[in-house]
């Protein structure tokens, strides 16, 4: 597992803004979840790009899976 990293960015009017380095799918959620609850109100939340690729690719494998699943129920081989 590659090294993850969180850097906090805190501003003079006390906004603070957290950065998960090295971390995929929703491993970045799972990783802030705590300190999230603690600093407040979560404003807004940005994706990074590693997020959605792992993400793209288990929904298309899921997805491969349900049609092979869909297609071998059905009981008719004159399809």
């Amino acid at each position: 597992m590659p090294q993850q990293t969180l850097k906090f960015t805190i501003r003079q009017d006390g906004y603070v803004t957290e950065e998960v380095i090295g971390a995929t799918t929703n491993e970045c959620v799972e990783l802030t979840k705590q300190i999230d609850n603690k600093l407040g109100d979560l404003v807004t939340r940005e994706y990074k790009p590693e997020y959605f690729n792992n993400v793209t690719l288990q929904h298309n494998q899921n997805e491969d899976q349900e049609q092979t699943t869909t297609t071998g129920s059905t009981g008719d081989s004159s399809v």
